[in-house]
């Protein structure tokens, strides 16, 4: 699929997120602690590479989502006698400090109607790997706030899978591409094409490419941002991003698909992973995107949504990447969301497009 064609073809039969039900969280009467004492645990070969918060919520059965997060980053839990943060990669041969912990009886679960189900199209998938377009509006996975998300999804709707792990993350308000292993052997090798970078860098990365709509008129063809980004937490306790020469280095390609008088549709080439990367180069050099409600231009976001952009205009199109398990290169495409088609659509009937093919 061109990139003319994500804007332009296979949108009619795309159904948005719409749950069928109404989630409510869970009512929990907590037992204030069932293990009295400290647990040390050594990662062993088969738990390498996973992520802290998700070995901790299979470990801990019964504890809430909230709590795990909770413990994690006030520091209880410890890895190596260190505190870790949520996303930190175990290595064979760490030992983890768990806490005592609150363990749940769920005395009564509030779900309006039977199940909760998330329409989620599959766009690729074999023996190892799982590929999906994930709607703009519900997290990847659940915790911090969210009560489900697309793994939790994916685990319920396969209860017969022995293993399925998110190879890399998503915003809750972007959609598109969304890799998952579905063998350990499978998420290594994606979580190092991830670390390795672009293509261009000896051919063993991803190549991730995202459709953006920015509020300002870009005006270079193609343009390298190298941006250090630093995460933080505010006052609130809200983590962000900020451009900081105290962060780590960030690097996004930006390349301009089309300007009308009011905005700019540019491709964004991910050459870094960094959190909220392409959200904070943007919003840094003057041009936010639009309905970006952390970075963006706020007042500006509520004309938008009059004006029927009700989400973040930030699509993952694309990825091209070294098939984990066969020696041939795979790509995947999701065509731009039926909603951002619409509303790119209305700004060209209103505005004068002076760059690039007519949307």
């Amino acid at each position: 699929m061109a990139l003319q064609s994500a804007l332009l073809d296979g949108l009619t039969g795309q159904r948005l997120f719409q749950p069928k039900t109404q989630i409510k969280s869970s009512i929990f009467k907590m037992a204030e602690v069932s293990k009295n004492s400290v647990s040390q645990t050594l990662i062993t070969e088969n738990e390498h590479g996973q992520r802290l918060d998700n070995l901790l919520l299979k470990k801990c059965k019964g504890v809430p989502k909230s709590h795990v997060y909770s413990i994690v980053r006030s520091g209880q839990v410890r890895v190596n006698g260190r505190r870790a943060e949520v996303s930190y990669r175990l290595q064979s041969g760490d030992v983890l400090r768990i806490p005592p912990l609150r363990i749940a009886s769920i005395e009564q679960e509030v779900v309006a109607g039977a199940e909760f189900k998330v329409h989620l199209p599959i766009v690729f998938e074999d023996e190892g790997l799982l590929v999906v377009d994930k709607p703009a509006g519900i997290a990847v996975h659940g915790g911090s706030g969210e009560s489900f998300g697309v793994i939790e999804a994916l685990r319920r709707q396969r209860p017969q899978a022995r293993f399925l792990e998110l190879a890399h993350r998503l915003d809750r308000e972007t959609s598109g591409i969304l890799l998952l292993g579905k063998k350990r052997s499978v998420l290594l090798a994606l979580h190092q094409m991830f670390r390795s970078g672009g293509l261009g860098g000896g051919g063993q990365g991803a190549d991730k490419r995202y459709l953006v709509l920015v509020c300002g008129r870009w005006m270079d063809p193609l343009r390298n941002v190298r941006l250090p980004l630093l995460k933080y937490l505010q006052a609130s306790g809200e983590r962000r991003v900020r451009v900081s020469e105290e962060g780590k280095t960030a690097h996004t390609l930006f390349r301009l698909v089309a300007r009308w008088e009011r905005f700019s549709l540019l491709e964004a080439e991910l050459k870094t992973g960094r959190t909220h990367q392409i959200r904070v180069h943007l919003a840094h050099l003057g041009f936010p995107i639009a309905g970006d409600e952390k970075y963006g231009d706020f007042a500006l976001n509520k004309a938008l949504s009059r004006e029927g952009l009700k989400r973040m205009f930030l699509h993952a199109w694309r990825m091209r990447l070294p098939h984990p398990l066969e020696e041939r290169e795979l790509v995947v495409e999701a065509a731009l969301p039926a909603a951002l088609k619409s509303f790119v659509h209305s700004i060209s009937a209103k505005e004068k497009q002076d760059y690039g093919e007519k949307v």
